[in-house]
């Protein structure tokens, strides 16, 4: 723990986790000897009219075209040079080609091409996974796509204009047969903000969509919208595309030069009028420019942005310089700018550090118009919510309140359900088994008249306006997840250090990891915050062994086994195969069959019917749980988990958080979710708190909540501020 110095061994071997890398690369050693003997069989081979100068200049012309072609997936972890930069290339020919190669180049050559063969197939899953979600994403812009029906209040066009509350009857919506809602019922409230939760994959995005596109009925007086994808790169700044957004204000700006420019051009003895028309319309120009505050419009947006974490100076750049993640924040600052009357977000802080996170949610705290937000963060929706919609066995319930209020209700809830069910069944079975029709009718009648009192006195307890009186009672079906990582061997500590380290990017100045002095054991808790960009990824990497300091030292207990999360992990699983055969591919040794995997993506809560599904079709989330339980199975010392909330639903999340505090391993998290970070660094003994920015590392003088707790005393007076 802390900054503890020593143990372990230098240059040891360790393994990390890696979950992309295919070892099936050929043998180097048989394939530089195949080289050597065609180079040496007489001099008649490709190369053997070739001098010298020549043969160098092929092989610095073969270099440069493998660097153009090098997959650039590493890119967010920006490698140090590959051997062949570093060391270059033999010369052939004369007596040092049929030199013996050296132990340690052996190992070189054999490094450098698993890599490339890693990069090559990490490269073409990327591909077949950029394929799936373009496809995907047509289909969702597809509005045939769905079978959408229902019934809505009518309203003369009078009343029209000025209805905020949206209101939609015996709902359906049906993707591809599919059915996703069925004959239910949902209430949006002028200025209400609504949670909208339930397990991944059945339909809580689509339902946004549906509402964005109007394909589910949203009167003409409510302006809505949905933020899903990342603005359009161009060479207008973050802040230029942040005022951009507000149509009105733009549309205005312009008809004021033009105005302004028809003045200055009249003659002054037009005695036509026109002077007087265009002056009384600019009058009218300027008073609306007035009142909707145009004149603080790019402060306004300004704080927006600072909020969201973007400096003065990334303010001013083009946003097409850019990644997506900082162009998602631009679309979600574009939308917060213009207020729209009904705003949706679909999992708003998946690109957001915890400073920004915390900031938005106390942002939309203050928000007084209506939302509806997607989100697994727990702490974000009690903070931010007033109701909660639960999509539920292709029903929409509705409750008060925020989620903590709703997790209670829903509790109450279901057990009140699978009471009445097994009611229900054990009388209907007993109708049935007496072969009388008239008792079997009997029990329905008396359900029927259960529904109508149910429909008629339910209060706080969910918007039941979608009960069929001639429904029997269903089940609830129990969504449950458990995640669990087993109990490592012990080892010495530290089981990772770094004492002096220093880490450059090649060829880059501006940025690198300075004075780094830390150790982790077995039973470490350790939650790594800063800004996004300032160094939190490469200091995991650098943690991982995927980097290496540039100067300082860095040591490793000999048989260190490190469980890794990161979404490019999941990005690049091996497409082409199930979840099980990829498990038992990964894990040989491991003694377990086909049922065994079964039942572990079971447990992290991966369905039945995609198990022997090819990974290129699953989600993230499901690719996500196929991930967790490659690492349980590796029994890690270590946790090293950048993010690993993004593709989770709520129940995952808590089932993380509970195998985390049973796990005997130390545990390093990089993560947005507050809640999360407050469970896993519950234990002050063990737990410590770095904070990173600008490449150095300080740690902070107290528990993770008295850090959360200073970053939104200081965020809320920036905004109690800003709103005098």
């Amino acid at each position: 723990m802390g900054k503890k110095k020593g143990g372990g061994e230098s240059k040891s071997k360790f393994s990390v986790l890696d979950f992309g890398k295919d070892m099936e690369t050929g043998d180097t050693k048989k394939k530089k000897s195949k080289e050597k003997s065609s180079s040496s069989s007489g001099g008649k081979g490709e190369q053997g009219g070739l001098t010298k100068k020549q043969l160098r200049q092929k092989k610095q012309e073969e270099l440069a075209k493998k660097k153009a072609a090098k997959d650039d997936y590493y890119g967010f972890m920006d490698l140090p040079p590959s051997d062949e930069d570093e060391y270059g290339y033999e010369e052939e020919g004369g007596q040092e080609e049929e030199k013996k190669l050296t132990a340690e180049e052996e190992k070189r050559l054999k490094k450098q091409a698993e890599k490339d063969a890693l990069r090559k197939k990490r490269k073409e899953a990327e591909a077949m996974a950029a394929s799936k979600e373009a496809r995907r994403q047509a289909m969702l812009q597809d509005d045939s796509a769905f079978d959408v029906s229902f019934e809505a209040p009518q309203y003369s066009e009078e009343v029209l204009a000025s209805v905020k509350d949206i209101k939609v009857n015996s709902l359906t919506v049906r993707a591809k047969g599919k059915i996703l809602l069925e004959n239910t019922a949902v209430t949006i409230a002028h200025g209400r903000k609504y949670g909208l939760v339930g397990p991944n994959g059945k339909g809580k995005s689509t339902l946004l969509r549906l509402l964005g596109k109007r394909q589910i009925p949203v009167p003409e007086g409510i302006d809505a919208l949905l933020v899903e994808q990342e603005v359009v790169g161009d060479k207008h700044t973050a802040l230029e595309s942040v005022v951009m957004a507000d149509v009105e204000l733009m549309s205005l700006k312009d008809e004021e030069k033009e105005l302004t420019a028809k003045m200055e051009n009249l003659s002054t003895e037009d005695k036509s009028g026109e002077d007087s028309k265009i002056a009384s319309r600019l009058t009218e120009v300027y008073d609306r420019l007035n009142t909707i505050g145009a004149s603080s419009a790019d402060a306004r947006a300004s704080k927006i942005l600072h909020g969201l974490g973007f400096t003065p100076a990334m303010q001013g750049r083009a946003t097409n310089t850019f990644s997506g993640g900082w162009r998602m924040r631009i679309s979600l600052a574009r939308a917060l700018f213009i207020q729209p009357t009904l705003l949706m977000l679909d999992e708003p802080t998946n690109h957001l550090d915890l400073r920004a996170a915390i900031w938005l949610e106390e942002y939309l705290m203050r928000w007084k118009k209506t939302l509806i937000v997607v989100s697994h963060d727990r702490d974000f929706l009690d903070s931010v919510t007033t109701d909660i919609i639960h999509l539920h066995d292709e029903r929409l319930h509705q409750y008060k309140g925020n989620y903590s209020t709703f997790e209670e209700m829903y509790e109450q809830r279901r057990k009140e359900a699978n009471k009445a069910f097994d009611k229900y069944e054990k009388q209907m079975k007993a109708a049935k088994a007496s072969g009388s029709r008239t008792k079997q009718d009997k029990v329905k009648q008396n359900q029927k008249q259960l529904n109508k009192e149910k429909k008629k006195g339910k209060k706080n307890k969910g918007n039941d306006d979608d009960i069929n009186v001639n429904d029997a009672p269903r089940k609830w079906n129990d969504y449950t997840v458990q995640f669990e990582f087993p109990e490592p061997t012990e080892l010495n500590p530290p089981l990772i250090s770094l004492m002096d380290a220093d880490f450059k990017y090649p060829g880059r100045d501006d940025f690198g990891m300075k004075n780094l002095n830390l150790g982790i054991d077995m039973g470490s808790r350790i939650a790594i915050v800063g800004p996004n960009g300032a160094g939190k990824s490469t200091l995991m990497n650098l943690l991982a062994g995927d980097i290496e300091p540039t100067s300082g030292d860095s040591r490793r207990s000999q048989k260190l086994r490190i469980g890794r999360y990161a979404q490019h992990f999941v990005d690049v699983l091996t497409l082409d195969v199930t979840p099980v055969h990829y498990l038992l591919e990964k894990f040989p040794d491991s003694g377990l069959r086909v049922e065994n995997m079964r039942a572990k993506l079971g447990r992290f809560g991966l369905s039945g019917h995609h198990h022997m599904q090819p990974i290129v079709k699953l989600s993230g989330g499901q690719k996500a749980r196929v991930v967790f339980a490659a690492i349980s199975l590796s029994r890690p010392h270590i946790l090293l988990l950048d993010e690993p909330t993004n593709h989770l639903d709520m129940q995952s999340v808590d089932a993380l958080a509970d195998a985390i505090e049973m796990y005997e391993g130390g545990v390093v998290i990089i993560s947005h979710d507050s809640r999360l970070l407050s469970r896993v660094c519950e234990d002050e003994e063990r737990s410590e708190v770095w904070i990173v920015d600008d490449g150095e590392l300080e740690t902070y003088d107290g528990d993770f909540e008295d850090y959360r707790d200073e970053l939104v005393k200081e965020i809320a007076e920036e905004l109690d501020e800003d709103e005098h």
